[in-house]
C-alpha cells in the first residue's frame, strides 16, 4: 500500500456568505487547493464531499455530482460523505483509504456547508438531527444542552472550573485575530466569556462556537506523484472510533471515548505518541469539548484538562500550541466543513507558512468530533516520511 501526502489546501472566508451559494464556496475552496498545489484539475481521479446537511440546510442533496461537474470533472467518481460535524473528516479519511488502497492517485477533498441561509432555531433543529432524534432532540434537548451537561458533570466530578472552560475561548480568539479566514477577529477577555449570556448552564454564549458559512479543501495524492511536489506533507495515521449517538447510553459522559479510541489506534498506526506532538486541531464546538478532548488525546490525564488549559500549555507559547488559527470558536463552524479546515490548518504549520507559525513544528494531529462524540476522527501528520 501507497503512503498518502497533502499537497495542497484551500480555504474561504468563514462567516455569514449571504452572497454566495454553497456550490460557489465548493467551488471557489477546491480551486484554491488546486492553486496550492500548482496543478489543474485533470489530476483529480476521486472527489470526496464532507457536508452534514445540505439537504436541510439548503435543500440541496446529491453534492458529489453536483460540485464534480461545477469543477469541470463531471466523470470523475464523486461521492459525499456525511457523520455529523465529523463530515469533512471522513470525506478525508475515505479519500485517505481509496489512495492507500491503490485506486487512486490523487483525490480531491471538499468540506463544504452553508447554514446561514435559515433562522437560527431551524438551524439548531438541524444540528439536533446530530444527536438522538427519539431520545434527545424530541425532548428539546440541544446540542449546547448535552454539552452542557457534559461540563456539569466534569465540573463535579474533577473540580473543573467555569474560568477553566472561558479560558478555552480566550485562547482560541486571541489566536484567531489576525486569521483573515476567521468569522471572528476579535480577542475576548476572561470576564467577556463570564459574563456572556447564559446558554445552557454553565455554558455562555462565548463558550459556543457560531453558525457559519464557509468551505476548505485538501488534495491528496499517492507516494509517487508526491515525490513531485516541493513540500508533501505526510498523513502517518488516520483512524475512526465510534460511540453511542445517545449521550444516556455512553459508558461515560465525562471522557469522549471514540475520541480515545481513535487516538489509540493512530498513535499505534503511526508508531508515536502524544509527547511527539508539535502542534494540535482539536474540537471546541463548545469550550468543555476541547478540555475533554486534550484528555482524549493524551495530552491531559482523564480530569485534568481544565488545569492543562490553565497551566497556559495550549498557548501559542505553550508546550501544546492548540487551535493555532482560532479553532471552532473564532473561525467558525460550518460543520461539514470543520475537519477538512483542521487538516489545512495543520498542514500549513508544517510547511511553515501559517498565520501564527510554530517554530520547528514537525508532526500536528486533529480531532473532529461528530455529534455530542459519536464519531471521532483523529489524523497524524508529518512533514517527513520517517519520523
Amino acid at each position: 500500500m501507497t503512503n498518502v501526502a497533502v499537497v495542497g489546501v484551500g480555504l474561504t472566508k468563514f462567516g455569514e456568505l449571504w452572497e454566495q451559494s454553497l456550490r460557489d464556496i465548493a467551488v471557489k475552496a477546491a480551486l484554491a487547493a488546486l492553486a496550492d498545489a500548482k496543478v489543474n484539475n485533470d489530476i483529480v481521479q476521486s472527489l470526496y464531499v464532507g457536508n452534514m446537511s445540505a439537504g436541510r440546510f439548503i435543500g440541496q442533496e446529491h453534492l458529489g455530482a453536483l460540485i464534480g461537474d461545477s469543477l469541470g470533472i463531471p466523470n470523475v467518481p464523486a461521492v459525499r460523505c456525511e457523520a455529523a460535524c465529523a463530515s469533512g473528516s471522513v470525506a478525508l479519511r475515505s479519500a485517505y483509504l481509496d489512495i492507500k488502497s491503490g485506486n487512486s492517485d490523487a483525490a480531491l477533498v471538499v468540506g463544504v456547508e452553508k447554514m446561514t441561509d435559515l433562522q437560527t432555531d431551524e438551524v439548531v433543529m438541524t444540528l439536533a438531527a446530530a444527536g438522538d432524534q427519539e431520545w434527545e432532540a424530541d425532548i428539546g434537548l440541544t446540542f449546547a444542552g448535552l454539552y452542557a451537561l457534559m461540563a456539569r458533570a466534569h465540573m463535579h466530578k474533577f473540580g473543573t472550573t467555569r474560568e477553566q472552560l472561558a479560558l478555552v475561548s480566550v485562547n482560541n480568539h486571541s489566536n484567531g485575530k489576525n486569521n483573515p479566514h476567521a468569522q471572528f477577529n476579535m480577542e475576548v477577555s476572561l470576564e467577556d466569556v463570564l459574563n456572556s449570556s447564559l446558554v445552557a448552564d454553565p455554558l455562555r454564549l462565548l463558550d459556543c462556537s457560531p453558525i457559519t458559512d464557509g468551505a476548505a479543501a485538501v488534495l491528496l495524492v499517492s507516494e509517487s506523484l508526491a515525490r513531485r511536489f516541493e513540500q508533501p506533507i505526510w498523513i502517518l495515521a488516520s483512524e475512526q472510533a465510534n460511540d453511542a449517538v445517545a449521550l444516556h447510553d455512553r459508558k461515560s459522559i465525562v471522557e469522549m471515548l471514540s475520541a480515545k479510541m481513535a487516538a489509540k489506534k493512530a498513535y499505534e498506526k503511526s508508531g508515536l505518541g502524544p509527547n511527539k506532538i508539535d502542534v494540535t486541531e482539536v474540537h471546541d464546538c463548545f469550550s468543555i469539548n476541547e478540555i475533554i478532548s486534550l484528555e482524549a488525546l493524551g495530552f491531559a490525564e482523564l480530569g485534568r484538562g481544565g488545569k492543562f488549559v490553565e497551566s497556559g500549555a495550549i498557548t501559542l507559547t505553550g508546550e501544546l500550541p492548540t487551535n493555532t488559527t482560532g479553532g471552532l470558536k473564532a473561525n467558525g463552524h460550518p460543520v461539514g466543513a470543520t475537519g477538512v479546515r483542521q487538516v489545512c490548518d495543520i498542514t500549513k504549520q508544517l510547511r511553515g507558512d501559517s498565520i501564527n507559525q510554530i517554530n520547528g513544528a514537525k508532526i500536528g494531529i486533529n480531532l473532529n468530533v461528530g455529534g455530542s462524540g459519536a464519531t471521532a476522527v483523529v489524523n497524524i501528520l508529518s512533514n517527513e516520511l520517517v519520523v
